[in-house]
């Protein structure tokens, strides 16, 4: 279950429907990737021309869909503090020919190197939980950063595979509103 979460106002939640799989699948053959994580991206709102953060993006297993949605007119950051994983990524994005794939390596400093508003969408996927971050205070600098470069009109979407309901609480207190609950069968 992935919570997806807005600096705007609220909508309904949206539930996958089981004869959406078929075009699901038939979408993620199209972009060359699973379709479970088309549906996943497609559902909490990634579309062509946008600027995306892929926040702890390892070895680019949502990075390189997103590039692919993007288009040319949109880019995405993929940030992580494994370099090795950052160039197999970047490897990987020369060989399918993404020029919209920017890399940002950190050594795990909780400011993210990006401008004030400066993207639509800021993904924490399988990274917002205590094994990467086991203090509670480090995790709510993140948040604020989230906050600060992700755009008013943009989202955050969360993938909290550990800490779910903590981390819901976590986030709604940094100021962001609880958008919508994606379930993935």
């Amino acid at each position: 279950m992935g919570i997806v979460f807005s600096l705007g106002s609220y909508v309904k939640y949206v539930k996958i429907e089981e004869d959406e799989i078929k075009k699901d699948s038939e979408e993620g053959q199209r972009l060359g990737t699973k379709p479970n994580i088309i549906r996943i991206l497609q559902r909490i709102g990634i579309e062509n021309g946008q600027t995306v953060l892929d926040f702890g993006c390892g070895p680019g297993t949502y990075t390189i869909p997103v590039a692919k949605i993007v288009g040319k007119e949109g880019r995405v950051y993929a940030l992580d503090k494994n370099k090795n994983a950052l160039g197999n990524l970047m490897k990987k994005a020369k060989i399918g020919g993404l020029k919209n794939i920017r890399r940002i390596a950190t050594s795990g400093e909780l400011s993210i190197d990006l401008p004030n508003e400066s993207v639509d969408v800021s993904l924490i996927f399988d990274i917002f939980h205590r094994y990467y971050f086991p203090q509670i205070d480090d995790r709510k600098i993140l948040l604020d950063e989230f906050y600060r470069i992700t755009k008013t009109n943009g989202f955050v979407s969360v993938l909290p595979k550990y800490m779910e309901y903590e981390a819901r609480d976590e986030i709604e207190n940094a100021n962001f509103k609880w958008k919508r609950n994606i379930l993935e069968r």
